[in-house]
């Protein structure tokens, strides 16, 4: 071979070097790219945040603890948030059912008084009923002190149902069992409607009288 053909032959196989040499420097850039971005996205790509706590709602009470003390706490944890007296229920006066205990021996119950009783006429009758009741709750204060708070409109809701109901219904256990549903369903309601939340778990009779 001369060596004017292995002069020509030479430039041809560094060309030849350098192509090989420029796609394996492309292919370890997009490796490193690819694994700088699977790596990104594992330890520095932005990570979704779940849902804020809401420190508004009403927390269950251990056995022991004080219902008071975790309602202020919470209350606390509102205001600094910078949502205390938040629209709970979203606007439309819906609001949530705050679920029973499924075990309520190991909760606190907390009782409260309604201090006035309700007296209202039957339906289809000339008989009229007066009747006292409590409500427990296992939640923290804030069931209660919303119950004080919103006592007028639970009273008016309450003597509207009271006064469709029938005398021969409230004088039977059934039927005055039948009632305390009633009238459970009746404070969470206006409770939601008012503060986005229920949390009455029961309402016992104090005083029941048909005359």
């Amino acid at each position: 071979m001369s060596e004017a053909d292995s002069g020509k032959k030479k430039p041809a196989g560094k060309k030849k070097k350098m192509i090989i040499i420029a796609a394996g420097v492309l292919l370890l850039g997009g490796g490193g790219a690819a694994a700088g971005f699977v790596m990104g996205g594992a330890f520095g790509g932005h990570k979704e945040e779940g849902p804020k706590e809401d420190f508004n709602r009403p927390q269950l009470v251990l056995k022991g603890e004080n219902p008071e003390e975790i309602g202020n706490e919470f209350l606390a944890k509102a205001k600094a948030d910078g949502t205390e007296h938040k629209d709970t229920s979203g606007g439309h006066g819906k609001g949530v059912d705050l679920p029973r205990p499924k075990d309520a021996s190991v909760y606190q119950a907390t009782y409260f008084q309604i201090p006035a009783p309700f007296t209202t006429n039957l339906v289809d009758s000339d008989a009229f009923a007066q009747i006292s009741i409590a409500v427990a709750t296992y939640y923290d204060n804030r069931v209660i002190s919303a119950v004080q708070t919103h006592e007028t409109a639970i009273r008016s809701a309450i003597l509207m149902m009271l006064a469709q109901e029938q005398e021969i219904d409230l004088s039977t256990p059934r039927g005055k069992e039948q009632l305390q549903g009633k009238l459970v369903k009746i404070i969470n309601s206006v409770l939601k409607a008012k503060t986005g939340y229920g949390g009455v778990d029961n309402v016992y009779f104090t005083n029941f009288v048909i005359q």
